[in-house]
């Protein structure tokens, strides 16, 4: 099989951008076939409880009933109206998720989504998603980033560091912080790691600016105009020691199910949740969307029936209170959790039929696509290596790292890797593809 093609012809070459960044926001909506669209960031993939609610009743109020996970953990509205915008940055704006309207679609932060929660990491990544959040919708400057510029915080476990950051933070085993920009890297004090972020956004900008060539991202720059990172975070004070780049590790999901004592982890199907289904996963402290379409539910518990939503049926089932903000729940009553999830059909295992299978939109949502990718992906068999149906050459929303490549051609058939297959021939298709071993693609 041929390794998985790229996603778009730039190749880490410079370009010229002759446009502003297009990229949809909360408060920028998106014309597609099925209605506007709507993409909220949320830094960390983190929703409150009371967020969650908030983002249900939008979705059932002003879209279509559904919450899109993107593959950097934020979360998309579609089917909305031409004139719901005002109403639904209203609701937002209300529930916190709206702090800054000139910054909104740059507060682009992908986390560890179980740091904090099973004794792995060796820092609360988490913490600094929050600071770094709060810094980059303090600073003027940081409105001009593109919606595309990516921040990526590792814990050190290794599972967001090959995400594709333009900086990325990772924490090491000694309590410093690896800071790694492109094809450079710098050692620093963990008490430095948020500054050093936006230093470094600040220094990018400057660099885009004296190379007047509209980058979006720091590998857009062109030979020559690449920010000089040292002298950035020496003139903001940080003691930044440059070292060699370490090779990036592979994007690793959690396994779906339980997360240390008082957590869990669980897969959307084709990356959407229902409203019954984002609604289930109350109660919570808080959830946290991922970058490999799942949730982590943080403080979760088995609900008395009265509190969960009708799909499930109550006899049977022991209830549990509903857990304190940052509280944990006992080890025994998360696979009654998980059970009680299935149900709903969130994928709570990794053998599940439909893990690690995701699609973009797809026909009828997208002009573009040459089919209904959503409707053919369920023929995906388990396996492995993530599966990514793409209904044209621009495969939206694909994973990062190895992943197998389900392309439409329009003919009624797909590109498997490269290799042409009718659609009647998928599911012994991809399973094949899916048998092979990483090291062989």
């Amino acid at each position: 099989m041929p390794p998985t093609p790229p996603p778009t012809p730039e190749a880490g070459e410079a370009r010229t951008r002759d446009r502003g960044d297009a990229c949809p926001g909360a408060l920028r909506l998106h014309a597609a076939d099925d209605g506007r669209l709507a993409r909220l960031r949320l830094p960390a993939g983190r929703l409150t409880a009371a967020q969650v609610e908030v983002l249900a009743g939008a979705a059932d109020a002003l879209g279509d009933g559904r919450i899109s996970i993107t593959s950097r953990g934020n979360a998309e509205l579609r089917g909305l109206a031409e004139d719901c915008g005002a109403r639904l940055a209203e609701l937002l704006a209300e529930a916190g998720l709206l702090p800054s309207p000139t910054h909104e679609r740059v507060r682009n932060i992908v986390a560890s989504p179980a740091a904090g929660l099973d004794g792995l990491g060796h820092a609360d990544v988490q913490l600094w998603a929050l600071g770094l959040d709060a810094a980059l919708c303090a600073e003027a400057r940081a409105a001009s980033l593109s919606g595309r510029f990516l921040f990526v915080l590792d814990d050190g476990r290794g599972d967001v560091a090959g995400l594709g950051g333009d900086v990325s933070l990772i924490a090491e085993p000694d309590g410093s912080v690896l800071l790694r920009l492109g094809s450079r890297a710098f050692r620093l004090a963990a008490a430095d790691a948020v500054r050093a972020a936006l230093t470094a956004a600040l220094a990018f900008l400057d660099a885009a600016g004296a190379a007047g060539n509209g980058a979006w991202r720091p590998r857009e720059l062109p030979d020559g105009h690449l920010p000089d990172w040292a002298d950035a975070l020496a003139r903001a004070g940080i003691t930044a020691e440059p070292v060699p780049v370490p090779p990036l590790p592979a994007p690793r999901s959690p396994e779906p199910g339980p997360l240390g004592d008082g957590a869990l982890h669980v897969l959307a199907p084709l990356g959407r949740l229902t409203t019954v289904q984002l609604r289930a996963l109350l109660p919570a402290a808080e959830i946290r969307l991922t970058p490999w379409r799942g949730v982590v539910v943080v403080g979760a518990a088995a609900a008395p029936a009265a509190d969960r939503p009708a799909a499930v049926p109550a006899a049977g089932r022991a209830s549990a209170p509903t857990p304190a903000a940052g509280g944990s729940t006992p080890v025994g009553s998360l696979p009654a959790r998980l059970a009680e999830l299935a149900s709903h059909g969130l994928l709570t295992r990794s053998d599940a039929p439909g893990a690690r299978v995701t699609a973009c939109t797809g026909r009828p949502g997208c002009a573009k696509s040459l089919a209904d990718v959503r409707a053919d992906a369920p023929a995906a068999p388990p396996g492995p290596l993530p599966v990514h149906f793409s209904g044209c050459a621009r495969r939206c929303g694909h994973p990062h790292g190895t992943w197998i490549d389900v392309l439409a051609t329009g003919d009624d058939g797909y590109l498997v890797d490269g290799v042409p297959t009718p659609r009647t021939s998928l599911t012994a298709a991809v399973a094949a593809a899916r048998s092979l071993p990483t090291h062989t693609r």
